[in-house]
């Protein structure tokens, strides 16, 4: 089975709420993934909290994402 996001909620901070197709719900804390270029814009924690579900992940407006399993990975049961 492919991990995939299919619900998220902004909790605070750089922290997410994640439902995966797993049926598995876990925190996500991205304050230490934010590096390159790409995740620059998603430091303003006003663009950050915009996001959407694209292609089964998180996706802002620039085109940055993370893939579904690193959020699994690094995500926190809850």
């Amino acid at each position: 089975m492919f991990i995939e996001v299919v619900k998220a909620e902004y909790l605070d901070g750089y922290r997410l709420s994640l439902l995966f197709n797993n049926g598995e719900r876990r925190v996500v804390d991205l304050s230490n993934s934010l590096k390159g270029i790409v995740f620059a814009p998603l430091k303003d924690i006003n663009y950050f909290k915009n996001f959407t579900i694209k292609f089964n992940t998180v996706e802002w407006e620039n085109g940055a994402d993370f893939a579904p399993e690193y959020l699994y990975e690094i995500g926190t049961a809850s």
